[in-house]
């Protein structure tokens, strides 16, 4: 685990140097500053939509640094042909795998705090008093939702070579996981049963990123979502989690390099 970790800190490292990360924090930034903008010309509703834009903001932010860094954890070392001298050292494929995943996912932790701080810094000072605590269960739902597809880009990336199309797929099981419980109820749609089975199976394999979406609940407070339905949803990304980093290891164990 010792060469994992030094594999995930050389990510990290990397990750907070790159000027994509610079830029996508930067525009974050610039989202919550016009959601307080926003707010001005709303009368008695400005708390409530800049939390309901910040929280927004966050999960956009997350997810264009899982995709577009994500999908070049893996892909990027092979165009580089830097696959070769990393695979010479003493450091096993798994561990190089893992290491990677955990890199990038403690990047994405470390802005996605940085970013929670300055929106409840704003929040504090709109209200007078402390945001209501309720918020942090959206943000904890969105970093389960951003490790998770972070997950879905390491695992594309250790089988293509294409970042483009590893990017591509991702989005693409990302949007596809937004209407997975939509998909699951299709039978009732279609007449055709090999139709309607095809896309019910296809609801229930792709992750249901849809269960982490609370922002309109928590923002609104009605119901109180409890931290119950908050565990769950961890556990659920924690299995997919394991299941997609378990598959990018067994994928890239037995790729061959030339």
């Amino acid at each position: 685990m010792t060469r994992a970790r030094l594999v995930a800190w050389h990510v990290f490292k990397e990750s907070v140097r790159d000027r994509v990360l610079f830029a996508i924090a930067g525009f974050a930034l610039v989202l919550v500053a016009a959601s307080v903008l926003i707010g001005q010309i709303t009368a008695g509703q400005d708390v409530k939509i800049i939390k309901d834009i910040g929280l927004a903001t966050l999960e956009l932010s997350g997810v264009l640094m899982a995709v577009f860094i994500g999908v070049g954890l893996v892909s990027r070392e092979i165009e580089r042909r830097s696959i070769y001298s990393v695979l010479a050292k003493p450091v096993h494929r798994w561990e190089f795998v893992v290491g990677k995943y955990a890199g990038l996912v403690g990047t994405i932790v470390l802005n996605l705090v940085l970013m929670t701080v300055a929106l409840f810094l704003l929040l504090a000072w709109l209200e007078g008093k402390m945001p209501d605590p309720g918020l942090l269960k959206g943000v904890v739902l969105i970093l389960a939702e951003l490790a998770l597809l972070t997950a879905v880009a390491l695992f594309f990336s250790t089988f293509s070579s294409s970042g483009i199309l590893s990017a591509g797929l991702t989005l693409g099981v990302f949007v596809v996981g937004l209407f997975s419980e939509d998909l699951r109820g299709f039978s009732g749609i279609v007449s055709s049963p090999v139709l309607a089975s095809a896309v019910r199976a296809i609801g229930v394999v792709v992750p249901a990123f849809s269960a982490f979406d609370i922002k309109a609940d928590v923002v609104n407070g009605r119901p109180p979502v409890p931290w119950a339905y908050v565990a769950m949803t961890v556990l659920y990304a924690c299995f997919y989690v394991s299941a997609l980093v378990g598959g990018a290891v067994a994928v890239f164990s037995r790729r061959e390099f030339k």
